[in-house]
């Protein structure tokens, strides 16, 4: 007789499971999980270690159903699932980007495919993945001109960027859309319209594994490496965790080994590189909570704003931080202000009897007691100044999310980047005291 089955089985187990450490709730009874699941497995991929959940903190992402090791193998994802250039070539649209002159670059042949297979709907193949994609997108091109003004600097600049970008991309490829007319009984320039492209591109850059492929005539020569891979791109991101993944040429599938050990009914994660909140929002459209990789940035205007303009010696040393690359990437972390941050202080607040040190600044030698005390003094003038910005931008989105309830999930996203950099520079204020008063 089979054990468990009764009504204290179903006791037993609601106790077991109520105490999992995990906050996921499981939808793969969802239709179109099933239907994805279904699709996947017909292309010999049949998983059942891993089931789609929704998460309190992250939102969707893939659980659990064992327990996994530091190196075993966490996903084996069959190359017949894999969307990719040579899906496209394929495809209905192969002979058109084979003939087409210029050549189009890979990237725009993956978003013509994404966006004619969408808007095929039924009739689409590829409608099982397409219907668990994300619907919007909230990277930078997407978000509303007056979200994009509340990014801290160098994201702000990033973001506009990647406006350009995008809109380039979509003018430079009208040619090419309206050459497919014959293909659909709509008008191009309906299904290829601005927004279906930067729906596109942000499937494709946010969810996309690296993969080399081999470099085709057809396409401009822009390197080919993206693949979709359905299913796997629902593993989230932690800044805390290590992978290996590529492509496996034997078994031919796209896999993925965990070097950190997950339990049971826990959400598993994978890494996306090793990337601070701001790369993390322009490339993917999310942020980290407590990630070591992130910092805030401190520009050069801030860094001028901050010292004195009657310096003779200071557009020199300003040529010098430039020449040695030191006038980016200084910021502000949770262990305080950074070595590239300090060191281009250091060497701005050399006075002019010390200017002639300055090379051993660069070698990070001491110069003198006046120097150490002076490039803390201004670390912490900074630090401030960004503090007061931060708290400033923190109280402007809360007044926003009052007025503008339709950017509420895009201020939020904003919020959670301010409210990290606040945390970041309240840290680091407190290390300059004590390194301060540890001086003094």
């Amino acid at each position: 007789m089979r054990k468990n089955k009764g009504r204290t089985g179903r006791k037993r187990r609601r106790k077991q499971y109520s105490s999992l450490p995990s906050n996921g709730v499981n939808q793969s009874h969802k239709l179109e999980y099933i239907q994805l699941r279904k699709w996947l497995k017909e292309r010999g991929f049949d998983d059942r270690n891993l089931r789609p959940a929704q998460f309190s903190d992250t939102g969707r992402g893939l659980m659990t159903t064992k327990a996994f090791q530091a190196g075993e193998l966490i996903i084996s994802l069959p190359e017949k699932c894999l969307l990719t250039t040579r899906t496209v070539l394929s495809s209905y649209l192969g002979e058109n980007i084979a003939k087409w002159k210029p050549p189009i670059s890979p990237l725009i042949a993956l978003c013509t495919f994404l966006i004619a297979e969408k808007y095929a709907g039924e009739q689409s193949v590829w409608k099982p993945y397409l219907d668990v994609l994300p619907k919007t997108y909230t990277c930078p091109v997407c978000l509303e001109q007056e979200v994009v003004r509340l990014l801290p600097e160098p994201l702000r600049r990033k973001a506009e960027e990647q406006r350009t970008v995008v809109q380039e991309l979509y003018t430079s490829s009208k040619t090419f859309f309206f050459s497919l007319q014959s293909l659909f009984t709509e008008n191009v320039e309906t299904v290829f319209n601005y927004d279906a492209l930067r729906w596109a591109w942000c499937t494709i850059n946010t969810r996309t594994v690296y993969m080399k492929h081999l470099q085709r005539e057809c396409f401009s020569r822009e390197p080919d490496v993206y693949a979709l891979a359905p299913y796997l791109d629902l593993l989230n991101h932690s800044p805390n965790v290590q992978v290996k993944a590529a492509f496996n040429e034997q078994t031919r599938c796209y896999e993925i080994r965990t070097d950190s050990h997950c339990r049971r009914h826990e959400e598993l994660f994978i890494s996306y590189g090793p990337h601070d909140n701001q790369r993390l929002l322009l490339e993917y459209g999310f942020v980290a909570i407590n990630n070591p990789q992130s910092g805030v940035y401190v520009s050069a205007d801030i860094l001028l704003k901050h010292l004195l303009s009657a310096d003779k010696q200071r557009n020199m040393k300003l040529s010098i931080l430039k020449d040695h690359n030191l006038l980016e990437n200084l910021t502000f972390g949770r262990d305080g202000p950074s070595w590239r941050l300090l060191t281009a202080l250091k060497l701005l607040c050399l006075g002019a009897d010390e200017f002639t040190y300055w090379k051993k600044v660069l070698l990070g030698d001491k110069i003198s007691a006046r120097n150490e005390e002076s490039s803390l003094n201004i670390a912490a003038k900074i630090c401030f100044s960004l503090i007061e910005e931060t708290q400033h931008i923190l109280h402007q989105i809360s007044q926003m999310k009052k007025d503008k309830v339709n950017l509420e999930n895009q201020l939020a996203l904003v919020e959670v980047l301010r409210l990290e950099d606040l945390t970041i520079l309240q840290t680091s204020a407190a290390i300059l005291y004590n390194l301060h008063t540890a001086i003094t």
